[in-house]
């Protein structure tokens, strides 16, 4: 069984992608919108060398003591005026493997970023999450987020 003790946080690597690219589909709404085939489409390969390029962006993963990835999440450092010019913490695409889940893992995960945002000299950290994931919102207030903002999307 896979405890958050037991778990090291790394930069994802290429050979992670379709890990990643697991655990975003391991839900109602990740099933929608994530192409799970083999192999896996260019698409997120092509995209994780844009991630990988970016000194804004970090996208890690959580692996267990046996090397499986197990989560991940991606931080955004945004660099912005208002706030009197602080920069801001983005947690984007926040997973843990569904067998190991309520384990501390998502903790462990989101406590990194918040340290690792606050010393890339971030203001604040703000995330956001579909309001049918009823369970998340719970996680994140637990973790002491608060609400705060109305998101609104345009797709395309």
């Amino acid at each position: 069984m896979t405890e958050a003790s037991s778990i090291t946080i790394r930069r994802a690597r290429r050979e992670d992608v379709a890990v990643i690219v697991g655990m975003l589909a391991d839900d109602p709404l990740g099933r929608a919108r994530e192409r799970i085939e083999d192999p896996l489409p260019q698409s997120y390969y092509d995209a994780f060398a844009r991630v990988e390029r970016d000194p804004n962006l970090e996208l890690v993963v959580a692996v267990d003591g046996e090397g499986t990835v197990v989560g991940c999440l991606q931080l955004a450092v945004l660099p912005g005026i208002s706030s009197q010019g602080g920069s801001r913490g983005l947690l984007e695409d926040v997973r843990v493997a569904t067998h190991c889940r309520s384990r501390g893992i998502g903790e462990q995960l989101v406590q990194w970023a918040v340290a690792e945002a606050r010393a890339r000299g971030c203001m604040l950290v703000e995330l956001l999450t579909h309001h049918t994931r009823v369970d998340a919102q719970r996680f994140y207030e637990r973790l002491g987020f608060a609400r705060s903002h109305v998101g609104m999307t345009l797709r395309f």
